[in-house]
């Protein structure tokens, strides 16, 4: 297959904010992004940053909304029921994890399904699996425009996608099967993993086990996208994927970091916009995937 391209998630991300900008200020809209932070993890202060710069930079207006770690459920819930009636905030993000005190099911649940931009909402979840349209979440959203950038076509590729979890496994296999896909889902536990990946035209490693993919797992000319974010004892972060092993042997791969992480904020920019848009009765001209 020749040289290996690094599918750059970082410009590619640059290059869809930029677009979303310009359909927000050529539509002249204003969409509000109301963010509620629990606590003070880190990483999750790091990520509410992250969301709004990249939100004041396309014209979306943002609200962080940061709540002590012991804030209550009820309290949290009586925030979201305020959100969920102003009519400047189009959509409502709950940053996880939560608290261990906290139940994120309740509290996802509170919010209106039509405001939900993570697509976490059991209603969003049961339209996006009927092929329904749905607030789709964020991640799957970001992988899917990154295989596409390089696979515009995915009708009969086999695409394996290891992990299963609600926000990012299970979702990706329902997309890629509306995309016509034969999708293999596969996780940590599947035996034989290797064998299974090798079999896949389009890789997805979302399992959060560090280097879970080798060389022995990827087949020649394999486009593959790794969703982990996994640090290291030194500090420095790793995807599932053994990047240096897999690189020379796949057509496209997606580095970590710089590859889904980027696509993620730019995919909530996006759904904040589809919100916006849905409450305001007006469609959505931008398209996501280019044909």
């Amino acid at each position: 297959m020749g040289t290996t391209h690094i599918i750059d998630g970082k410009q590619t991300a640059a290059d869809f904010r930029k677009n979303l900008a310009e359909e927000i200020k050529r539509a002249s809209l204003s969409p509000g992004l109301a963010v509620i932070l629990v606590g003070d993890n880190p990483a999750s202060l790091i990520y509410a940053k992250n969301k709004q710069k990249a939100a004041q930079e396309v014209g979306v207006m943002v609200e962080v909304h940061h709540l002590a770690a012991l804030a209550s459920e009820r309290m949290i819930m009586d925030l979201i029921d305020e959100l969920n009636k102003r009519p400047d905030i189009h959509g409502i993000l709950l940053q996880l994890p939560v608290p261990m005190h906290l139940n994120p099911q309740n509290l996802i649940e509170r919010i209106d399904p039509i405001k939900d931009v993570d697509g976490l909402h059991p209603v969003n979840v049961g339209k996006m699996t009927s092929g329904l349209p749905a607030m789709i979440p964020c991640t799957p959203l970001g992988c899917m425009y990154l295989i596409k950038q390089v696979v515009p076509s995915l009708v009969g590729k086999h695409a394996v996608v290891v992990g299963r979890s609600a926000l990012v496994g299970r979702p990706l296999a329902h997309l890629l099967l509306q995309e016509d896909c034969t999708v293999t889902q596969a996780h940590s536990k599947t035996t034989h993993l290797a064998d299974v990946c090798r079999q896949a035209d389009i890789l997805v490693a979302a399992a959060g086990v560090p280097h879970l993919i080798g060389a022995d797992a990827v087949k020649k000319g394999a486009v593959v996208i790794d969703v982990g974010i996994n640090r290291q004892e030194n500090g420095k972060i790793t995807g599932d994927v053994d990047f240096d092993a897999v690189q020379d042997i796949a057509s496209f791969i997606t580095p970590v970091p710089g590859g889904v992480g980027p696509m993620t904020i730019a995919m909530l920019l996006f759904n904040t916009l589809k919100a916006a848009r849905n409450q305001m009765k007006t469609g959505l001209d931008m398209m996501l995937y280019k044909e």
